[in-house]
């Protein structure tokens, strides 16, 4: 038999058993978690996804997007074969996608296997996110211990006015409404 404890905010751990005490971490990612960072979803025809929250859109002539992602990651193998990839930025909504992508929670028949999904010549995208862009990669590097990658914005889907996902401090956040 088992016992169920009825508490409300009942918890195992107050919390990460496993995480670096406070005193032996890195200072530069101490900084970078005290930047909020918006929460996306990039895919790749495959297809292929991973959570980015390191993704930069510059305007100009032409529009272009920065992200770091893993050199390692399934996505990455799939944006170097296509040459292309979709950016989705996430709402409060898409937390749970957002781990699923980030490897943090199960994935039962695959990324895509739960969700309804838009299929674009980029990659597929959620149907209920707020929008999407279509990038072409121009070029990437070795960054730090990520990969820099360097693509032009071909399109852009915008689908009403979204609220984003932010992550901030090792936690998901949303603004105020």
């Amino acid at each position: 038999m088992f016992h169920v404890n009825h508490e409300p905010g009942a918890e195992i751990h107050h919390s990460d058993p496993f995480a670096v005490p406070a005193g032996q971490r890195s200072p530069v990612r101490r900084l970078r978690g005290r930047l909020a960072a918006p929460v996306t979803l990039w895919t790749a025809p495959g297809p292929a996804g991973l959570t980015v929250s390191s993704t930069l859109v510059a305007e100009g002539e032409p529009d272009r997007l920065l992200g770091l992602i893993d050199a390692e990651s399934d996505l990455w193998a799939a944006i170097e074969e296509s040459g292309r990839f979709a950016v989705a930025p996430l709402g409060p909504p898409h937390r749970q996608l957002a781990d699923r992508f980030a490897g943090l929670f199960p994935a039962p028949g695959g990324l895509f296997a739960s969700g309804v999904w838009t299929d674009t010549p980029y990659g597929p995208v959620p149907a209920d996110a707020g929008g999407w862009a279509g990038c072409r990669l121009d070029t990437a590097r070795e960054y730090g211990w990520a990969l820099l990658v360097e693509a032009t914005i071909e399109t852009v889907d915008l689908t009403g006015d979204a609220t984003p996902l932010l992550h901030y401090r090792g936690r998901y956040h949303e603004l105020p409404g």
